[in-house]
């Protein structure tokens, strides 16, 4: 059996936990700061309603948790992630946070404990809480990102320039606190030159993982319309396999690939038709290494 050409997560997580390890998909009830007003309300472009959390069924955090355990998702593993996913799941008082992430908690079986939030909710006191769970579960935090191009950053409507996204690497890292970045392929816009300068970007910080995926659009976001009126074009399937394998083969190879695909809801998804083919994406670029003999980490420069 030929050897993994990238630090597959399945792979980091069997071997750490010691067996199959699956994410409880969690619905914290957040919002955004991009949403509510404090920054914007409009979100980032690419953004859904739900803040990526079409599939997550909202109802009490405890509940979430319980059902996931008395249905068939239970039995296909032991040990499983408290993923708390759409929105921004830092942005709230710490007496809130503790009472969310606390309700999540409820069974030995979880193992870790996922905060997916934006830089710019990051500070100490919320390092402080997410700290305090490390004696009993693996805690990680992902950050988004996107990319470093801060003029990009503003099209999409991100809210914070890539400044403020390494102070909360240096925070998070003071805490000893896994981070996973977002890396997003084929933003308004974007040449492969900001493609090389993100990934240049990341090297630079201590980051433990990275989802790479691509811009899709779906509907009710600003990107549809920018879609719908031709001043927003998808990219190729095969541009994304190209630039997927740039990114695998010159990121930090003791990274741990959390994604190399997107997850559009299939009833929301515009365009590119290609991201419902998940297995197309994920076989194209394993097929582009083996023919290339490429791996994670072979152009990789250390900053």
């Amino acid at each position: 059996m030929e050897k993994e050409r990238y630090n597959h997560l399945n792979t980091y997580l069997k071997n750490k936990f010691g067996e199959r390890t699956l994410k409880i998909c969690i619905d914290g009830g957040f919002t955004c700061p991009n949403r509510d007003g404090k920054i914007s309300k409009n979100g980032c472009i690419f953004c859904s309603e739900k803040g990526s959390g079409e599939h997550i069924k909202s109802q009490n955090i405890t509940n979430q948790i319980t059902n996931h355990f008395n249905s068939y998702k239970a039995k296909r593993a032991n040990k499983f992630i408290a993923y708390f996913q759409n929105f921004t799941n830092t942005y709230d008082s710490i007496e809130n946070l503790k009472e969310k992430y606390d309700s999540s908690l409820i069974d030995n079986r979880i193992v870790a404990l996922a905060i997916a939030t934006r830089p710019d909710c990051i500070n100490e006191e919320v390092c402080k809480l997410l700290s305090s769970y490390k004696n009993k579960v693996d805690v990680w935090v992902e950050l988004g990102l996107q990319t470093s191009n801060d003029e990009i950053g503003k099209i999409i409507n991100r809210g914070y320039n890539s400044s403020t996204f390494t102070q909360a690497v240096k925070l998070l890292n003071k805490y000893n606190i896994e981070i996973i970045t977002h890396l997003m392929v084929g933003l308004p816009n974007e040449s492969f030159d900001d493609l090389k300068n993100t990934v240049e970007f990341i090297n630079k910080h201590d980051i433990q993982g990275i989802k790479i995926h691509s811009t899709y659009v779906i509907e009710n976001t600003v990107l549809c319309k920018m879609y719908k009126n031709v001043s927003y074009t998808p990219i190729t399937l095969d541009y994304y396999i190209e630039t997927a394998s740039y990114i695998l083969t010159h990121i930090n190879p003791k990274i741990i690939i959390h994604k190399i695909s997107g997850d559009a809801p299939k009833d929301l998804l515009v365009a590119p038709s290609w991201n419902l083919h998940k297995k197309w994406i994920i076989n194209g670029i394993d097929k582009y290494l083996r023919e290339h003999d490429l791996w994670q980490g072979k152009y990789y420069i250390s900053y």
